[in-house]
């Protein structure tokens, strides 16, 4: 590990970025070489100074941190990605990690908790604020549970869903996938046994949670 870490900041609130410029540089290891106030900022200064870990927030003007995130992900910018944020909600923090961060820590956290996860991405593991572990665990059983239901559902039932989820009345889907009424419905009263829900609003929510609605558009 270098001698000195060159960390950047991306936070639109400029005393944050201040107490936390002040609480790494402390020891003398650590130095900020760059921040940003906004997700906009942060990727034109990328181009110029190069970091060995971007401290980001979530929450910013004109390009938020996810979209960072997927944009310096996908430009493979050697900077390691650590996610400083408010937000606590597991939701957040599955999302960060699909995109591929190496790290997510929260605002509130100790200093030398943060010190911990710089060094710790930048060791190759990943950081996670230890207290949204138990949460993550159970969501992520929870979301493999709710996956293991599309493996029961037909081809034909999985385009009927996608029609249901987008918003089509039966006579409508009949149109689109040249089928009687009476057939969707017999379609529709299939999946709800098969996906465990009562309703269409129920059924939409669980195709969009599966990305069944995005992968049909990415399909045409």
């Amino acid at each position: 590990m270098k001698d000195i870490i060159e960390v950047m900041i991306a936070d639109d609130h400029i005393l944050m970025r201040e107490g936390i410029k002040q609480l790494l540089e402390f020891d003398g290891n650590i130095r900020v070489i760059a921040e940003a106030g906004n997700g906009s900022e942060c990727l034109e200064k990328l181009k110029v100074f190069h970091p060995d870990v971007l401290l980001l927030d979530i929450n910013m003007p004109e390009i938020n941190g996810m979209e960072v995130l997927k944009k310096v992900k996908a430009d493979k910018v050697d900077s390691k990605i650590l996610m400083l944020t408010v937000h606590n909600e597991v939701e957040y923090l599955i999302r960060a990690l699909d995109i591929g961060v190496d790290g997510y820590i929260m605002k509130d956290s100790e200093s030398s908790e943060l010190k911990k996860a710089i060094y710790m991405i930048l060791d190759g593991k990943r950081y996670i604020q230890p207290n949204l572990i138990p949460e993550l665990n159970a969501k992520l059983a929870s979301m493999d549970v709710e996956r293991d239901k599309l493996k029961f559902l037909t081809k034909r039932e999985k385009e009927v869903l996608v029609q249901v989820a987008s918003g089509m009345s039966n006579k409508e889907i009949a149109i689109n996938l040249d089928i009687s009424e009476r057939t969707v419905k017999n379609h529709i009263s299939n999946i709800f046994k098969k996906i465990d829900v009562s309703d269409r609003t129920q059924a939409a929510v669980f195709a969009i949670k599966n990305n069944m609605v995005k992968e049909e558009v990415e399909n045409k």
